[in-house]
């Protein structure tokens, strides 16, 4: 069958093999078990069927991981920490052109992609782990069954057996019940092993997964969660999954029947349908809104009819040309986000009030060289994203606010105010306005210039 083109990201020095198939939305990163060939795959029609699926209801980024398939290989001293391959999971996906995407990481992979969930929320839309347990051994509360013996036993396996027909054989005994009669999937198996990783560096890598423990970050995760985990999965048993889900906040668990610890093999339609139901549920809920706390602010220039009028087209393009860059430089600054710009008048978010209000306060100093004064208004609330546009309550607050204030004046709410208690702002308090459109009156403050 055809194989998708392979791409290459690079993270400094190390190129990371990936494909892209499919449309979506959403973008979907799947990171997958143990080990991995992004071109080998696809010589498995059953794997084939299993990604060709996942990219029928998703933009499917299929990644190798460093060290593995096509991605750069390294020596086993090499082995990076989970910190350099959540960064190599970015570089994948800033390549791929996704700011924002579902994970989707069996086993080991899975526990990489939960940490990444907990450590770049905006980045991830929502997680999905299958077979994956939060500690690499047993120990402590943890109730998994990978004993100081078993990793013993084996990684010492592993080293003498690794790409061999007879280890391979022992391995989907335990890996992939259903196909290890199968001599077709043994012999593929067997190439995938050795087309995979070398023995001394997958040796390597084993090591760093019994290390690993994730128990503490899993009650950070904010986003949507499935957990799945197969009844009979001999590798990693299922309570490891239901410890898993207990510990992240709101997570859905779903026990799936079969003796399979490979996602690709055994019975795919169930496992499959589970992740596209919760995908639709994740679509479904983004397509209609996404709804944040965020800071608006308006700023307009007080009297620019007037001021157009006295310089002339050309001249008045010419001085708003300054007044834009202006404002666009201290959004920069300040880490606001411009969403519109209509005439003279800017509209920008911010994730902190204190920001937007100190960058309101450097905008009426910075265009007053330019001979021009502003007003701004700033408000804080629940704010709607909808097909790219902020919408919302909170935005007619924060213009209706902005419409009040005076020349050089930064006007606020009182939800603002309250807000940045302890930011060494002060306010005077200008008593109780009615705004146009909007319910109740409005307590609104004018922020003091800082002398100076």
């Amino acid at each position: 069958m055809d194989v998708p083109d392979v791409h290459y990201a690079r993270n400094g020095e190390v190129a990371l093999a990936y494909q892209v198939l499919g449309k979506g939305p959403p973008d979907l990163v799947f990171v997958p078990q143990w080990i991995g060939n992004i071109e080998v795959t696809w010589d498995n029609p059953l794997y084939a069927r299993f990604l060709n699926r996942l990219a029928s209801f998703s933009r499917l980024i299929l990644v190798d991981p460093r060290g593995t398939g096509l991605s750069d290989r390294l020596s086993p001293s090499d082995v990076p920490p989970l910190e350099v391959m959540m960064e190599d999971l970015s570089a994948v996906m800033d390549a791929a052109g996704s700011d924002r995407a579902v994970l989707f990481g069996g086993s080991e992979n899975g526990a990489l992609c939960a940490l990444y969930a907990a450590t770049y929320p905006r980045h991830t839309m929502a997680l999905i782990a299958y077979s994956t347990a939060p500690r690499g051994d047993y120990g402590g509360d943890y109730g998994g069954h990978w004993t100081e013996n078993d990793w013993e036993v084996y990684l010492s396996e592993l080293a003498e057996g690794w790409g061999t027909p007879e280890y391979v054989k022992r391995t989907l005994e335990w890996a992939a019940p259903s196909l290890a009669a199968d001599p077709e999937q043994r012999r593929w198996w067997t190439r995938l092993q050795r087309l995979a990783a070398s023995p001394n560096a997958m040796l390597a890598r084993e090591r760093v997964w019994r290390q690993y423990d994730i128990r503490a970050v899993l009650p950070t995760i904010q986003v949507p969660t499935l957990v799945l985990h197969r009844s009979g999965d001999a590798v990693d048993n299922v309570e490891a999954g239901i410890d898993l889900a207990r510990r992240i906040p709101g997570a859905t668990f779903v026990e799936l029947p079969g003796d399979d610890w490979l996602a690709w093999a055994g019975d795919q339609s169930r496992l499959l349908e589970e992740v596209e139901s919760f995908l639709k549920g994740i679509r479904e809920e983004e397509v209609s809104f996404d709804r944040v706390l965020a800071t608006v602010l308006f700023t307009d220039i007080v009297g620019s009819t007037v001021r157009a009028a006295e310089l002339g087209d050309a001249r008045w393009k010419e001085l708003l040309e300054h007044h834009h860059a202006v404002l666009r430089s201290l959004l920069g600054r300040y880490r606001g986000t411009e969403i519109d710009t209509a005439g003279d008048g800017f509209f920008a978010t911010f994730d902190g009030p204190a920001r937007g209000v100190r960058c309101a306060q450097a905008i009426t100093k910075a265009v007053r060289p330019l001979g021009l004064e502003v007003r701004a208004g700033l408000h804080t609330g629940e704010v709607e994203t909808i097909d790219g546009h902020v919408g919302g309550i909170a935005v007619h607050i924060g213009a209706r606010v902005g419409a009040i204030a005076q020349a050089s004046e930064v006007l606020v709410s009182s939800t603002v105010k309250d807000l940045v208690v302890g930011s060494g702002l002060s306010f005077e308090d200008r008593g109780e306005h009615e705004l146009k459109g909007v319910p109740e009156t409005w307590r609104l403050f004018r922020v003091v210039p800082e002398a100076g």
